[in-house]
């Protein structure tokens, strides 16, 4: 059964090197992490430029054009969307298909119902939102084995990511 581990990180290091950390040491390939970071009018800078353009077939307004800098601009599905109460976030990885999917869908659940739809029990959706309105970057992990789930866990923990839980999606 597939598992996320969900995290809220701080400032953009923080997500850049558990993001790298994922990836070399969990071996998580990109299109299993998810990032979702208020967008303050400016791209995050995060690390050295490593560039991807934005997917194809996107939803119109969605997408965050052309390149993004760091370790976000490797992973999957980047974009930029607008919810109800939190306004302008920049997205990647699967919760960008959750949130993106349609804006009945984002304006009707929001970021609670995406964390929802991934597994996440309302009442820490709710307080992940939370974070998120007061500037925290979410960071989340998808992945099928324990072993690797608790590596995972680990790599969040070690780099102070706060609000780390490990929960199984449904």
């Amino acid at each position: 059964m597939a598992k996320s581990i969900v995290g809220i990180a701080q400032t953009n290091l923080q997500v850049e090197r558990t993001i790298d950390e994922l990836q070399e040491d969990a071996l998580i390939p990109v299109s299993e992490i998810s990032v979702l970071i208020p967008e303050s009018g400016a791209k995050p800078e995060l690390g050295s430029v490593k560039t991807t353009r934005a997917p194809e077939g996107a939803s119109a307004g969605a997408i965050t054009g052309g390149v993004l800098g760091g370790t976000l601009g490797l992973l999957a599905g980047i974009g930029t969307l607008t919810l109800p109460g939190l306004g302008p976030l920049i997205a990647a990885g699967p919760i960008m298909a959750v949130l993106g999917g349609t804006a009945a869908r984002a304006a009707a659940g929001g970021v609670v119902g995406a964390l929802v739809g991934l597994g996440i029990p309302e009442n820490e959706a709710k307080v992940y939102e939370e974070r998120l309105k007061a500037g925290g970057y979410l960071v989340a992990v998808r992945v099928q084995d324990n072993e690797i789930a608790d590596i995972c866990r680990d790599i969040m923990k070690r780099n102070n990511l706060d609000d780390v839980a490990l929960v199984s999606e449904r």
